[in-house]
Formats: C-alpha cells, sequence, structure tokens
C-alpha cells in the first residue's frame, strides 16, 4: 500500500480513517477538500483543482481521502489500494452531526450549521453515488479492495498487523 484512496458517504470518516492511516503508515495525506475548497466556502476553479490533484497523482505515496466523483475514476486508477467505508446512514448522519462546529485538518472552514442540500445528498448516497463506486470498484478489481462495513471494522482494519 503505497497510493491509497479513502471514500465514501460524507460523515462515514474517511478523514478519521485517512489520518489514522497516515499515523501508523507515514504515508503523506492529501484531502480533496483541501484542494477544492477556500477559506470562505468558495471553490477554487477546476482547472486548479485538477492541477493540485495532478501533482499528488505523479507522487510515490500518497492517502487521498475524499469522494469527488468527476474525478474517482482518475484517482482509482492510479492508486493500488482503495478503501471503500461502506457504513449505514445513520452511522453517515452522526458523523456529520459530531463534527459540526469543531476545527478539522480536512477542511479550510469550521461548520457551524446543518446544510440541507447536503443532508439530501447523504440520504440519497446509497441510491445515487454507491451505485457508481460499486461500478468502479468492480471495473478496477484488480486493486487492492478493502470495504469496511463499520466504524469496529475500520477499527480493526487498522489496528491490523498488515499494514
Amino acid at each position: 500500500m503505497k497510493k491509497i484512496i479513502v471514500i465514501g458517504c460524507p460523515g462515514s470518516g474517511k478523514s478519521t480513517v485517512s489520518r489514522a492511516l497516515h499515523n501508523k503508515t507515514g504515508i503523506p495525506l492529501y484531502h480533496l477538500d483541501m484542494m477544492n475548497w477556500n477559506a470562505d466556502k468558495t471553490t477554487v476553479e477546476k482547472s486548479v483543482f485538477r492541477e493540485r490533484l495532478s501533482a499528488v497523482l505523479e507522487k510515490d505515496e500518497w492517502i487521498i481521502d475524499g469522494n469527488y466523483g468527476s474525478t474517482m475514476e482518475l484517482r482509482m486508477a492510479a492508486c493500488d489500494t482503495v478503501i471503500f467505508l461502506d457504513y449505514p446512514l445513520d452511522v453517515c448522519l452522526g458523523g456529520i452531526k459530531e463534527r459540526r462546529g469543531k476545527p478539522r485538518s480536512d477542511m479550510p472552514w469550521i461548520e457551524t450549521e446543518e446544510d440541507a442540500e447536503f443532508i439530501e445528498f447523504i440520504k440519497s448516497y446509497n441510491e445515487q453515488q454507491k451505485p457508481k463506486v460499486l461500478g468502479l470498484l468492480e471495473k478496477y478489481g484488480d486493486k487492492n479492495i478493502i470495504i469496511l462495513g463499520s466504524r469496529e471494522q475500520a477499527d480493526a482494519f487498522l489496528n491490523g498487523e498488515n499494514l
């Protein structure tokens, strides 16, 4: 494992798992949200985001945390390992609620209020986004694919000796 992507529904704990994996392995960690967002909640130009991502993909080792469907296949093609956090909806909604008001190293601002559109995206993730993810996992079945279905499974994986 030298080129790892961590994907899953918002609120599943992608950044938490990514940080723990980084701490355990020393592999550099990159957050897509930090590449895409400014502190004032505006996004950078798509070309800037792509340039930032391309610069990371050229490196010998990386952990990339985030979904961003428009670049998921690009990252999946470049990685050797995919970690998919496939958690129940209630876990993801709880994760969003828990992080509100807390500073995070993976976001350039502190989220202080509920974003109704974002919550709807999360609620529709299993029907709208997950089938696309599963299709890519099938297409890139030659990769080391790790699907974790609960926080307990993630903890067991991160505590394993195989990292």
